[in-house]
């Protein structure tokens, strides 16, 4: 099943408690202070994961605990450190505060990490407070207490196309004609319910990713249909292929052809326009598919569209399979031409910070020295 939205809680491990100790031993008499101190606690941290394509497993678990330091004992032993927890999730996923909406890390890379929950620091042992004015401190300090927050997951798909149109314009069937993917495809609207994404082999051995988006209809950003849920999906990518169904139009006349393909298309475009400005500026092909079921006039009318937009214009037969390749060269030409700078993936987003001492810790807690 697929999943695209989550909400978790996530809780960090308490530090241990600092233990108060003394030596005894036979032989020596005044051994001294020996209490050790306590663990830090368990942090949790986010993890992109390339093998996840959904957040469905967080249907199930929405709960994500750290280990608690131990304890200090005696002899001076430290408290172990607390178990520390990656919570997996989908390459493409925003992580937002879910109380105030803050962005936390948006993961893009496999394998990049962000700390969303620090584990507290554990406490110190009586041994620490032994000075020369104070041989015998009788006094340690608590753990501190590990965060906790409720996150927002959102998955965005990265693929380097999009494909999108109206219900039954052919986008299913256009991804798995070039694409291993098997989308479910029939004669009926919004047959896809879920985005479907494929590995396209083009010039031999080179490739891109597509997402066929699930049809969008008119108000679809105001959530009618599938509307708003997928819409964000097309937000990654660098290419919109606008597919239109040419066989559709029904109008008698040529100039009546053009009217209608121009409604279809403005449908798609003020959609996304609305959604996010910045996808009414996103480069765009307009492709006519089932051109061996349209007429050539019907195929003219949105090459027509294409032209008064300046933008390039392809017509196909998915289910045929016909006419793909100047498609797929074109796309693939123009990724490569249009390739972002590739940078080393950052690792771990957030950094764990400088160092505090304990006694500052517990004094920002308790307000005792």
């Amino acid at each position: 099943m697929f999943l695209d939205e989550a909400l978790i809680h996530v809780l960090a491990g308490d530090g241990g408690n600092g233990c108060v100790a003394f030596r005894r031993e036979k032989g020596i008499p005044k051994g001294g202070p020996s209490g050790g101190d306590g663990g830090d606690g368990g942090s949790v941290r986010i993890v992109a994961d390339a093998a996840l394509t959904t957040l469905y497993p967080f249907r199930f678990q929405r709960r994500y605990a750290a280990g608690r330091g131990g304890h200090g004992e005696g002899s001076n032993c430290h408290g172990r450190n607390g178990r520390s927890v990656d919570v997996p999730v989908p390459v493409g996923t925003l992580v937002n505060d879910a109380t105030t909406g803050e962005l936390i890390a948006d993961l893009t890379e496999d394998g990049q990490a962000v700390l969303v929950a620090r584990g507290g620091m554990g406490g110190r042992g009586n041994a620490r407070f032994s000075s020369s004015t104070n041989r015998t401190p009788r006094r340690s300090d608590p753990g501190v207490e590990g965060e906790k927050r409720d996150l927002a997951l959102t998955l965005k798909l990265l693929a380097d196309v999009a494909i999108v149109g109206l219900p039954n314009a052919g986008k299913s069937t256009l991804i798995a004609a070039i694409s291993a993917a098997r989308p479910k495809i029939a004669d009926y609207p919004f047959t896809t319910l879920v985005p479907n994404l494929g590995v396209v082999s083009w010039d031999r051995f080179k490739t891109f990713v597509a997402a066929d988006v699930p049809g969008l209809i008119e108000g679809a950003h105001e959530g009618h249909g599938l509307g708003i849920r997928f819409l964000k999906h097309v937000e990654r990518s660098r290419i919109l292929v606008h597919m239109v169904d040419a066989s559709a139009f029904l109008a008698e006349t040529t100039r009546g052809l053009g009217t209608e393909a121009e409604k279809t298309i403005r449908i798609i475009e003020h959609e996304m326009a609305s959604f996010a400005e910045e996808l009414a500026k996103r480069e765009r092909i307009l492709v006519a598919n089932k051109s061996d079921a349209a007429t050539p006039e019907q195929v003219k009318a949105v090459e027509k569209a294409a032209k008064k937009r300046g933008i390039p214009f392809f017509a196909i037969s998915a289910a045929a399979k016909k006419d793909l390749d100047p498609l797929l060269t074109h796309l693939g030409r123009r990724l490569e031409e249009t390739a972002p700078v590739r940078v080393a993936p950052v690792r771990f987003l957030t950094p764990p910070g400088p160092e505090r001492d304990p006694a500052e810790a517990v004094e920002a807690e308790t307000g005792e020295p």
